[in-house]
């Protein structure tokens, strides 16, 4: 983490963000664990070295606040506050899922806390952040909208016309756009001449910045910004947050990773680790001991088994009832 941010972030807040991290990551962790016993009916799209952009983005929202999500949403979701048993019964089919058991892992919903849905289609969470943002503002509502979109969705149509919508009404929104390089198995190289995602932002003047998505003491600084923005009624404003998806793209592992992955990105000092960097500082800097990290561990660990028991121990929807909620 940039020594910068570590002096510029207290330490309760550094530790709010470190347990979000690591909920994250352990959850993902067990998701992984238990995914080849083919009990989870769903497409499972992993976060595993992303935690921290959701967790530093959502650290500045409040309640009010609406958060749109693709199919890799797992970290949206928790970092808003959703609840993980309805996240788990989701990946389980189940009548007690957060979706009704309908929609499974990239459709994520939990409207109390603000997360107002995840998406399966490329770019699908842009248009309902500004839908969200316009609203806002005919409410005269001081909430923001936030939508968080890979680095394949900034190559949609659907990506430059928000923006200009967005730009023209001075919009609450702020676009999130978690760049892992990778679109499926192609790299951003191979499907774009310029690579600089934040740079099409200012063709519509709205301010953008690059950010180190592996230092979340980074995230967390520029999303505050680029949130006050917004919530001041100035407009508008994207975050191109730079990580790495340590899986492939669906499933759990990344077994052919050597065949389409770039040599470098399998260098040893390129696969950073944003929750140990967080952990390194909150014990040299900050004087966090080892017992106080594993009691942490310890609790989210026993939150997490309970919230898989009562998955697997659920009910699945009844048959008569399977197209119930359903409309298309």
């Amino acid at each position: 983490m940039n020594e910068n941010h570590q002096n510029e972030i207290g330490t309760e807040q550094l530790w709010d963000l470190y347990r979000v991290m690591a909920r994250i990551r352990l959850v993902e962790l067990k998701i992984e664990e238990l995914y080849h016993l083919d009990d989870m009916k769903t497409p499972i799209h992993l976060s595993l070295g992303e935690e921290a952009v959701a967790a530093g983005v959502c650290a500045h929202l409040r309640l009010d606040d609406f958060v749109f999500s693709n199919h890799r949403s797992h970290a949206h979701y928790l970092a808003k506050g959703g609840d993980l048993k309805a996240m788990i019964a989701e990946l389980y089919c189940k009548e007690t899922g957060c979706a009704k058991g309908r929609g499974g892992s990239m459709h994520l919903i939990d409207t109390a806390v603000g997360h107002l849905g995840s998406s399966a289609i490329v770019g699908g969470s842009i248009p309902h952040a500004v839908g969200a943002a316009l609203a806002f503002v005919m409410q005269n509502k001081t909430a923001v909208a936030v939508s968080f979109f890979g680095d394949a969705a900034s190559e949609e149509g659907v990506f430059f016309e928000s923006m200009s919508l967005a730009a023209l009404k001075r919009l609450p929104v702020v676009f999130v756009c978690e760049n892992n390089f990778y679109s499926v198995c192609s790299h951003i190289s191979a499907r774009q001449p310029n690579p600089d995602i934040a740079m099409r932002a200012r063709a519509f003047d709205i301010p953008s910045v690059k950010v180190d998505g592996m230092d979340v003491g980074q995230v967390f600084m520029k999303a505050g910004d680029a949130i006050h923005h917004a919530r001041q009624g100035r407009g508008p404003y994207l975050l191109e947050c730079r990580a790495q998806r340590w899986r492939a793209h669906a499933g759990s592992g990344d077994p052919l990773r050597e065949k389409y992955r770039k040599p470098e990105d399998l260098e040893p000092d390129w696969m950073r680790d944003p929750l140990s960097e967080l952990e390194q500082v909150l014990r040299s800097r900050r004087g966090i001991g080892e017992q106080t990290i594993r009691d942490i561990t310890g609790t989210l660990n026993a939150e997490i088994d309970e919230a898989f028991y009562a998955a697997q121990s659920g009910p699945l929807p009844r048959k008569e009832d399977l197209k119930k909620y359903l409309f298309a």
